[in-house]
């Protein structure tokens, strides 16, 4: 190669079929690089329209393939019928928030009587107990639905069993060969669903249940004979598409149709804690993706991190404008508290990083780490090292830990594998995140298991991955109308990633430190056009150092197109994910390989 990427990463510029572009271009009235984009995402053609406009009509599929789904309708008849008090268990994250405050919402819009019950993180932990079902209980519920959770709470809805209370389980996460004994249990993911709706989150699960009721209830006209105007679903898709995008599950089939529709719900503002969140953020242009992963999601998750673990549901739920500014302010500071906890943790852990940089999996574990803030330090582990991550806190005799992993290490399945071992006291996830807890006895025994899991793989996982490119563009490309083509391709997100392009041969005109963490650069390109850009997190890496250097080098850089809007105003931006040094003056990018 005749180039160095100042990270290490080995750029691939993505090959492409012309003769798919023409046809595309031909046969949907696309433009080059909209062609160009569909063919390198391996978009049948078939599917091109859908895609493209993907709407919920085109992707819902019938409720009913899920298992469980018309039995817990039928339930849930019976309890509006018998006027029984409903209770909803959520989770403390913003999945298991979005996901009470639906059913809340719809619960709300029929006239049920229910309560909510968000466990305390520090004290109860993840999941239903039996402490947050007395609670439940003793107000009168008769019918328990958990959402994001449930999958593996054995003896907390057995104890609900034994007291004549039906539990319902909306979740997404692992299933055991063995479920609880609950009334029923719906998840994609259990080990005997054929309804390959995997990819959904648990606020995707929790629409689909209300699709599926809704319809019940149509049928037997209840909203007619109740002289009451049917719960429009769309409506709720702001609270889908917030859940789905911070889950980071895949931005494919049924996902992609709701948050293309949620972000249009969102922008309409119709829900109050969402709108008053991105007023106290200072929010004025049109929500995007970025704004529901990277402002509204950290601060609903703050509430049961470091502070309130119900705030998050309260705030989606609450329609009282003074009560929801203070949600939404106590949400903001914990935030602030919680980004300066995971400073000082990160910069303790990252000393102790040092002497563990060569085994296979990252496992470090402290005397009374925040609980709420090592889920977030095991995933910066894992991004600085490519490497899956564990992160235990340790209180007397006992641990609880989160994990984050890499592509080809399913973490959840292991720390299932490793539960049922009886190794650790209790512990579930997904794919690429999981949490547990431990006997402190048993931390050596767990490490050698972990290791011998990730051993036993038949690939090499320690490889950094490389930098996929989409496309070479010209400095003058970055402009409003380039950005509009691409974003046609949108929602991105996991399974539909952004597009990367390289802009070649630009120098550096000013670079400044913003925010404390960040850079922004002004180029130029070889054509004279100047490129505004910013390098995320880049103050103590390869890239800010690059930077920031008084040089009149010319350099590659790869990265992707943003749109700022400020008061009316729209501006085209480059984000910086790499930048590669010339080592000669011809065009330096790697040619096209698969």
């Amino acid at each position: 190669m005749s180039s160095v990427s100042v990270t290490g990463k080995n750029w691939i510029l993505k090959r492409f079929d012309q003769e798919k572009i023409v046809y595309l271009k031909d046969n949907f009235f696309l433009d080059e690089i909209t062609a160009k984009l569909l063919t390198l995402r391996n978009i049948k053609k078939e599917d091109i329209s859908n895609f493209l406009n993907p709407s919920i009509k085109n992707f819902l599929p019938n409720p009913n393939t899920l298992l469980d789904m018309e039995k817990s309708s039928i339930r849930l008849m019976k309890a509006i019928k018998d006027k029984e008090k409903i209770g909803v268990f959520g989770d403390y994250d913003v999945d298991g928030a979005t996901s009470t405050a639906l059913l809340g919402k719809y619960f709300n819009e029929l006239n049920l009587d229910y309560e909510i019950y968000i466990p305390d993180r520090k004290t109860e932990g993840y999941g239903p107990s039996i402490k947050g079902f007395e609670e439940l209980i003793k107000k009168g519920v008769k019918v328990i639905f958990t959402v994001d959770c449930g999958t593996l709470s054995f003896e907390a809805i057995e104890y609900a069993k034994n007291k004549n209370i039906d539990v319902i389980v909306i979740d997404h996460h692992q299933s055991e060969v063995n479920l609880p004994k609950a009334y029923s249990v719906i998840n994609p993911n259990r080990l005997d669903d054929k309804s390959n709706l995997h990819y959904l989150c648990a606020v995707g699960v929790s629409f689909m249940f209300l699709v599926s009721i809704n319809r019940h209830l149509r049928s037997i006209e209840w909203f007619k004979t109740n002289k009451m105007i049917e719960p429009n679903l769309i409506n709720y898709l702001d609270l889908v598409s917030l859940g789905t995008i911070c889950d980071v599950v895949p931005l494919i089939g049924l996902n992609r149709a709701i948050v293309k529709q949620g972000l249009k719900i969102i922008k309409a503002k119709k829900n109050l804690g969402l709108k008053t969140l991105l007023d106290v953020c200072k929010v004025e242009s049109s929500p995007s993706i970025y704004h529901l992963g990277y402002i509204l999601g950290p601060r609903i998750n703050a509430g049961g991190r470091v502070g309130k673990c119900s705030h998050g549901a309260n705030l989606l739920l609450n329609s009282d404008p003074k009560e929801v500014f203070k949600l939404a302010s106590e949400l903001d500071q914990y935030n602030k508290e919680r980004k300066i906890l995971e400073n000082d943790l990160i910069d303790k852990i990252l000393i102790k990083t040092k002497s563990k940089l060569n085994d296979p999996v990252l496992i470090l574990q402290g005397e009374n780490w925040h609980e709420g803030i090592i889920g977030i330090v095991a995933a910066r582990l894992k991004d600085k090292y490519n490497k899956p991550a564990i992160v235990i806190s340790i209180n007397g005799k006992i641990g609880k830990a989160s994990a984050r992993s890499i592509v080809g290490f399913d973490i959840g399945s292991v720390i299932i594998a490793a539960t049922q071992e009886k190794i650790l006291i209790k512990g579930g996830g997904h794919k690429m995140a999981a949490g547990f807890s431990l006997d402190i006895s048993n931390l050596e025994i767990f490490k050698k298991f972990i290791f011998r899991k990730f051993k036993n793989i038949n690939q090499d996982l320690s490889e950094q991955p490389p930098l996929l490119l989409d496309d070479k563009i010209a400095a003058s490309a970055i402009n409003l109308e380039f950005y509009n083509k691409i974003n046609i391709l949108s929602p991105f997100g996991s399974g539909n990633p952004e597009p990367k392009f390289v802009v070649e041969n630009v120098k550096p005109i000013n670079s400044k430190i913003v925010g404390d963490k960040h850079i922004k650069s002004i180029l130029i390109g070889p054509e004279g056009t100047s490129v505004k850009t910013i390098a995320f997190n880049a103050i103590d890496n390869e890239l800010g150092a690059y930077l920031l250097k008084k040089s009149n080098t010319t350099f590659n850089i790869a990265g992707k197109l943003s749109l700022n809007e400020w008061r009316g105003q729209k501006n085209v931006e480059f984000i910086i994910d790499d930048i590669s040094v010339n080592k000669n003056k011809k065009n330096t990018v790697p040619s096209s390989i698969g």
